[in-house]
């Protein structure tokens, strides 16, 4: 999975997503940005992790939970726990090599 299964979605709001076992991404020049491709690759390895589906409960929980916390939807998307590890280690080339197991819990 080192290049993961890239799709261009031209429709997606966002300009990546982890949707395990894919990568989506808004345009096709994003398909060779290392720093978005890597962020979520993260994501797939938590996705993994977590069994896919309790991932994205824990996700939209932990989003809910900062919206309510923030009232400010950007503030809850930074602080959910996942994208606060993605973010943090999205440019380390070798992090997924030497990454824990349930690594973002040291996110908390």
């Amino acid at each position: 999975m080192r290049d993961g299964f890239v799709i261009v979605v031209p429709a997606l709001r966002v300009e990546g997503m982890a949707l395990f076992p894919f990568i989506l991404v808004k345009h096709e020049s994003l398909k060779y940005d290392e720093i978005l491709l890597r962020h979520e690759r993260i994501h797939l390895r938590q996705e993994l992790e977590l069994l896919v589906i309790p991932f994205y409960m824990m996700y939209l929980l932990h989003y809910l939970y900062n919206l309510l916390r923030y009232l400010d939807s950007g503030k809850a998307y930074l602080n959910i726990v996942f994208e606060k590890e993605a973010y943090a280690k999205e440019a380390e080339t070798d992090y997924l090599q030497r990454r824990k197991f349930w690594a973002w819990l040291n996110f908390c």
